[in-house]
């Protein structure tokens, strides 16, 4: 059997793209860019509230600081480091999923202390918003960031995916993974996508590009054991050794 095509695309969005590819680079991998999706940040004051709720960490990079230390709850511990780094030094992480949070949230705050901010993307996390308010919680949605799709696929990936150089997609979203599929199909590559294996973050997620295929469907699709950027890298540890090199390098810079 023929050794797995060394590229691996990256369709997480920039910030998040370069951090990604380096980590699969670390893996011996070519990470090939292809971000499906480009934030916009929003700018937005906190009001007074008990406690902040991140779903991301792309809402952690669009916070800002609040005028007194109060308590913020993420969805992971990524998008809790990614708050300590901004200076929120009272972060905490849930276990990766909008339910973990609703749950962490009923366990460290009281619904009569004050009302929380959930800090989203446009037209995210309204779920969140609708349990928590179950839970008793007023809930003030802020928009941290707008998620406009790519218009188009990066020139390099799409030479690298024609050439039969990448053997896998990474998709960290549902949006990201319907976003990418709508650039591969833009750019007549249904069938050269057909023949990627796809590591999802979450099974969500592995839904979302199961469905964006259609009729078609991805050569294999596996989902990371917890959703966490370091479960996704988990899978692409399990490929085995990349082959070795064989061109010119494909990574895509932004």
């Amino acid at each position: 059997m023929s050794a797995a095509p060394r590229g691996v695309l990256v369709t997480r969005p920039e910030p998040g793209t370069a951090e990604t590819a380096a980590s699969v680079a670390a893996l011996g991998w070519e990470p090939v860019l292809a971000p499906a999706l480009v934030l916009r940040p929003r700018e937005f004051t906190i009001p007074p509230v008990q406690a902040v709720l991140l779903t991301s960490r792309a809402a952690a990079r669009g916070l800002p600081l609040p005028p007194a230390p109060i308590p913020l709850l993420a969805v992971g511990e990524g998008t809790a480091a990614e708050a300590r780094r901004r200076g929120w030094t009272q972060a905490e992480g849930a276990s990766g999923l909008a339910e973990d949070l609703a749950r962490l949230a009923a366990a460290r705050l009281d619904p009569a202390a004050g009302p929380l901010l959930l800090a989203v993307g446009q037209g995210y996390s309204l779920d969140l918003a609708r349990t928590l308010r179950g839970l008793g919680f007023r809930v003030i949605r802020r928009i941290a960031y707008a998620a406009e799709p790519a218009r188009s696929l990066p020139e390099p990936a799409f030479r690298a995916l024609s050439a039969g150089q990448v053997g896998a997609v990474l998709f960290h979203s549902p949006r990201s993974a319907l976003c990418a599929m709508t650039l591969l199909r833009a750019a007549g590559l249904a069938a050269d996508a057909s023949r990627l294996e796809v590591l999802a973050i979450s099974q969500r997620v592995a839904d979302a590009a199961a469905a964006a295929i259609a009729p078609l469907a991805w050569r294999d699709l596996h989902v990371a054991d917890r959703p966490g950027e370091e479960a996704l890298l988990d899978l692409l540890r399990r490929r085995g050794e990349p082959a070795a090199a064989s061109g010119p390098a494909m990574s895509g810079e932004p």
